[in-house]
């Protein structure tokens, strides 16, 4: 019998337990802080935290900025919290909703608000209310309507707002009267909560905002009546009847958002925004100068934001954006400095820029990807000059701009009187650290002798997340002509030996893949381990390279994204002549999934075998905000959907394909994968379909890498 050689013997003997660690850590993340907020002195830090790193309870903790010390302050296991033993629940429908959008899959702690003195905490475990006192740690549970969502303390700490029954609710934060503020007037309507493609596509996830005052609210109310019904189905509990959700697909009807701004004492002023074409509510902002909302047509191509008088419900415009394709949402703007000058973003040819009362502010060529917020007159706002990385940066009147983050990787940011949080991800790990600008504060009563300096030494957030015993070891690089950035990773002690490929994108204009942050590939690491040299390229459409990059897909979701795909691939294998491209595999999830199911289908000549997790492989069964971005509505177009649309091409099959698909999936609905192998079978093309009964959009935790290596082995004649 032929031995294989050194190499593979070398692979045989490493562990096979690595996908079962990535499963009960959640991929690392258990143990790392989320949710950091920083108090408006800018002294404590308040954040949520399991115990460690394959616990997913999270806790809610403070950490004193001057001592350094931390302290808990609520823990869903303690026994007046009311959670069971694992801190976890039976979710109802409005909060599994909530949860899915956001891609929330912990247990514990949900999420927490302040006041703004920092008096009070309200937060919710198990669909029920708490409030403690941050500084002696007294508090407890509210009487408050069960279950809930979404509850948020009012800026004085006198009262709780939340959604119960799609109605939203107020609650002492004593505990004492609590009280309908909103009811809905039909079953398909809410009051508080985002719909669907505010928070599946528009990153907002809220539907109700207080006043600075605490005196009122701004309070979406959604009509889902309009919406078409789509059943959810779990084939293992045959006697369950199927799950009804509204489900707005490209080129039907939206959901019914209004406005209205509704006062503790029991009034309510309709917001009339006087724009017939206007159908999107991007964003709600209410801050010391006023309200604004961020309005977006249907087509996309007109983006504004006004500015809405809370007694009388008119509106009028401060900023207005238009482009032939498409404007883009931007996380984080607009908002306001402490001047009220309004901070945006402008996108000028090749650089999406920052811009302050209407004018840039950023030169050419630092592309802007989100405003962390204004503390005075200084943004700090998240850009690049380098796709494969961001940086923290600032901008003042005073100083201008300047780059606060060095070390290449993906950093974010918080700051409040002068006070900055800093989230670095890069290829050698993670971090949190702290730090603060000396200010000068007038010294207490008893003691007038002059003012005294409040500054502390740099801080770290405590991280227990487990730390992979495989660290990624990753080559960025550029590929082709359009330098498309590109990850290359080896197997552990590759020593040049030949080795198939396995290319591993995303590809889509929602996430970068090929980044400076080892997060993003603890599955390729080990794809290569087991014998592949893995690629990652981010093509044309994915953010982070400018305007024009990401609108080039306009029209055409399939055709740019595979020719990157190829090229990516064909410019590594030149510079590394050890792949073997007779040989290659893809992979990928969502859009990623389709990017692989594209590649088989109409690239046989290039790809030998794919792997097509939560694929949209019907452009017109993905929701309308998102799709008509791209590829416009379906009604007028319908060959920009047919381009780009996955059902026509099943006759193409040619190499092995595996489809996988979560059976609960409400945001890329399973129809999608049944629909293709459905075509398949009818054009006599054999395949292989995973179900995963019960699961969501997102992978559940569970090894779903090792049927995947199976199948590209057998695919690949990997032996």
């Amino acid at each position: 019998m032929r031995r294989r050689p050194e190499f593979w013997d070398r692979l045989a003997g490493m562990s096979s337990t690595y996908p079962g660690l990535l499963a009960r850590t959640q991929h690392f993340r258990l143990g790392r802080p989320q949710r950091v907020t920083l108090t408006p002195d800018g002294r404590r830090v308040l954040f949520l935290r399991s115990r460690g790193g394959e616990d997913p309870v999270r806790r809610l903790w403070q950490l004193d900025l001057e001592t350094g010390v931390e302290r808990l302050l609520a823990d869903p296991r303690a026994p007046e919290s009311g959670a069971d033993a694992a801190g976890t629940d039976a979710v109802a429908a409005q909060e599994r909703t909530r949860r899915e959008r956001t891609r929330d899959r912990g247990a514990g702690i949900s999420d927490y608000y302040f006041d703004q003195h920092v008096r009070a905490v309200a937060y919710t475990v198990s669909q029920e209310l708490y409030v403690v006192d941050p500084w002696t740690g007294d508090g407890g549970r509210l009487p408050a309507r069960t279950p809930l969502t979404d509850a948020v303390i009012s800026p004085d700490g006198t009262a709780v707002a939340y959604v119960h029954a799609g109605a939203l609710r107020l609650i002492g934060a004593d505990g004492d009267g609590d009280r309908e503020l909103a009811v809905p007037e039909g079953p398909d309507v809410t009051y508080g909560l985002a719909e669907h493609v505010a928070a599946e596509s528009m990153n907002r996830m809220r539907g109700y905002w207080w006043s600075p005052g605490s005196e009122r609210l701004a309070v979406c109310r959604v009509d889902n009546g309009p919406v078409a019904i789509w059943y959810l189905s779990d084939p293992t509990q045959p006697d369950q009847p199927p799950a009804a959700h509204r489900y707005p697909a490209a080129g039907t009807a939206n959901a019914v958002v209004s406005l209205h701004v509704l006062g503790r004492d029991g009034t309510r002023v309709d917001v009339d925004f006087g724009w017939d074409d206007y159908e999107y509510l991007v964003k709600v902002e209410w801050d010391v100068h006023g309200l604004l909302a961020v309005l977006q047509n249907r087509p996309q191509t007109v983006l504004r934001t006004v500015a809405v008088d809370p007694d009388t419900g008119t509106v009028r415009t401060v900023a207005e954006s238009r482009d032939a394709a498409w404007t883009q949402i931007v996380p984080g703007v607009p908002c306001r400095t402490a001047s009220g000058a309004l901070v945006g973003t402008a996108d000028l040819g090749e650089t999406r820029s920052l811009t302050v009362d209407g004018e840039p502010v950023t030169p050419a060529g630092l592309e802007v990807a989100e405003v962390y917020g204004c503390d005075g007159e200084t943004v700090l706002f998240g850009a690049s000059e380098e796709p494969t990385e961001r940086h923290v940066w600032t901008w003042s009147p005073e100083a201008g701009i300047a780059r606060v983050t060095s070390t290449p990787g993906r950093h974010s940011g918080i700051r409040t009187a002068g006070t900055t949080v800093i989230r670095s991800a890069t290829l050698d790990g993670h971090a949190i650290t702290v730090s603060a600008r000396p200010r000068i504060e007038p010294p207490p009563a008893a003691a007038r002798r002059g003012a005294r300096a409040v500054a502390f030494a740099e801080r770290t957030v405590k991280d227990l997340a487990v730390v992979s015993p495989a660290v990624p070891q990753v080559k960025l690089m550029r590929a082709g002509e359009r330098e498309l950035r590109t990850a290359v990773l080896f197997p552990a002690g590759w020593r040049g030996e030949r080795l198939p490929v396995l290319m591993d994108p995303y590809g889509g204009p929602a996430a970068q893949l090929a980044v400076a942050d080892r997060d993003v590939y603890y599955e390729s690491q080990w794809f290569a381990d087991q014998g592949f040299a893995v690629i990652v390229a981010d093509g044309r459409g994915t953010p982070g390279r400018g305007p024009r990059w990401e609108r080039t897909i306009h029209g055409d979701r399939s055709t740019l994204l595979l020719e990157d795909q190829v090229e990516a691939l064909q410019k590594v294998a030149a510079e590394h002549p050890e792949l073997d491209t007779t040989r290659v595999g893809i992979r990928g999830w969502s859009a990623g999934g389709y990017l692989a199911a594209l590649a088989i289908l109409r690239r046989p000549d290039v790809f030998h075998a794919g792997v097509a997790g939560a694929p949209v492989t019907d452009h017109r069964f993905y929701d309308t905000h998102w799709q008509e971005r791209f590829l416009g509505d379906p009604n007028l177009d319908p060959d920009a959907y047919r381009r780009s649309s996955l059902i026509d091409d099943a006759p193409l099959l040619e190499r092995p394909l595996m489809l996988i698909h979560g059976l609960h999936d409400d945001n890329v609905y399973p129809v999608h994968t049944m629909r293709l192998s459905a075509a398949l079978l009818a054009a006599g093309r054999p395949h292989t379909v995973l179900p995963l009964p019960g699961a969501s959009h997102m992978p559940p935790f569970v090894d779903l890498l090792t049927p995947q290596l199976r199948f590209l082995r057998a695919a690949l004649n990997i032996h």
